[in-house]
């Protein structure tokens, strides 16, 4: 079994810059693939960032360069950086983690966090 324990939202001007971090333990099979997924209420969830333990990254369209997800594998933490925050980036992030890349990709692996909100507003 995988816990996914995420930090670093909150609430940020446009044109900032947050951190989100999260870390994973238990089963290493499903930290194989890490990464965060975003959902704005009434909207489904859309990927944000995903990386394996071999470093390859996917990222989503809108990401377009602003955001780098990065992966400490001692640790089993993942972080993403986000720059040059828009309001259109306010939404609840979340971990997700899964034994393959594909099924992270493609909705989100086996395990979620508990969400960590990010606002951007002025």
């Amino acid at each position: 079994q995988v816990q996914l324990d995420e930090s670093g939202g909150g609430l940020v001007q446009p044109g900032g810059s947050l951190t989100l971090s999260c870390t994973g333990s238990g089963n290493v099979h499903g930290l194989f693939a890490m990464g965060w997924y975003r959902q704005v209420p009434g909207q489904q969830r859309e990927l944000v960032a995903a990386i394996k333990i071999s470093g390859y990254t996917n990222y989503g369209d809108f990401v377009k360069g602003r955001f780098t997800i990065s992966r400490e594998k001692d640790k089993n933490a993942v972080h993403l950086q986000m720059n040059n925050l828009k309001p259109e980036d306010t939404a609840v992030y979340y971990c997700t983690s899964a034994a393959t890349r594909t099924a992270l990709v493609n909705g989100g692996g086996e395990t979620w966090g508990q969400g960590t909100p990010v606002t951007v507003s002025s």
